[in-house]
């Protein structure tokens, strides 16, 4: 893993946002798998100002987000909602080109099966965007005995739930208890991984990821594996790690 370290996390979203945008100068149908939540609030900001200074052309360009809740219907409870005003309003993407699996669909299984053909017809995800949860999950693979490899319905941890409650006024028993989310292997088959987090909460989550052993009690551990990942952390996630 490449470690980068920023003092606030305004810095690192800006470099981040640079760095993308260059993607997509250079390969136009780049196609990028996205996170959704707090973490990546400030890149999304990056990105709709430095896409309408430099006139950036999303039109080809493929987005796939990683998890969406299983039923919430109200608007704005959704990720998708949450990317749509974030980020998707404010750039080019053709709507055919916005990806994201539907938590209200009559048979969740069928849709994340789906969700797999249509990666697999995208040939892949170019660079795939993380956060990391306080436990450890990446996407809605919770900590557990065993991770699943491929898209799938997942049950959320009470402290995930409760970390999602700005969406839902504030009300934990609002949250879901079911999310879709793309698998392990799903995301470590992306061709790069980009990996964000701050505040110090985050911090001895970075810490396991990153000096701690592969284990399924900490998903984000398997990115040991991946060939090529870079994990960007502002100076409180990076409060536990080792100087190197």
């Amino acid at each position: 893993m490449r470690v980068q370290r920023f003092e606030q996390a305004a810095a690192l979203a800006s470099a981040l946002a640079a760095d993308l945008i260059g993607r997509i100068q250079r390969t136009p149908r780049l196609v990028i798998g996205l996170a959704t939540g707090r973490t990546p609030m400030l890149l999304y900001r990056e990105l709709r100002l430095k896409t309408a200074a430099q006139g950036v052309d999303w039109s080809l360009v493929h987005t796939l987000n990683l998890d969406e809740f299983v039923g919430a219907g109200a608007v704005g409870q959704r990720y998708r909602d949450f990317m749509q005003e974030e980020l998707f309003a404010h750039v080019n993407l053709d709507e055919r080109h916005i990806h994201f699996l539907d938590g209200r669909a009559a048979d969740l299984g069928a849709e994340c099966d789906r969700y797999e053909r249509t990666i697999a017809e995208l040939g892949g995800i170019d660079v795939q965007i993380l956060g990391i949860g306080v436990n450890g999950h990446i996407g809605f693979n919770e900590p557990g005995i065993a991770l699943h490899p491929r898209t799938h319905v997942a049950r959320l941890e009470l402290s995930t739930r409760a970390r999602n409650t700005w969406l839902f006024d504030g009300a934990v028993e609002r949250v879901p208890e079911l999310a879709l989310s793309m698998g392990i292997e799903t995301i470590v088959d992306a061709r790069e991984i980009v990996l964000l987090a701050t505040g110090a909460e985050k911090a001895e989550a970075v810490q396991g990821m990153i000096e701690g052993p592969v284990t399924p009690t900490l998903p984000a551990s398997v990115l040991q594996r991946h060939k090529s990942v870079t994990v960007m952390v502002d100076g409180d996630a990076a409060g536990r790690l080792s100087r190197r």
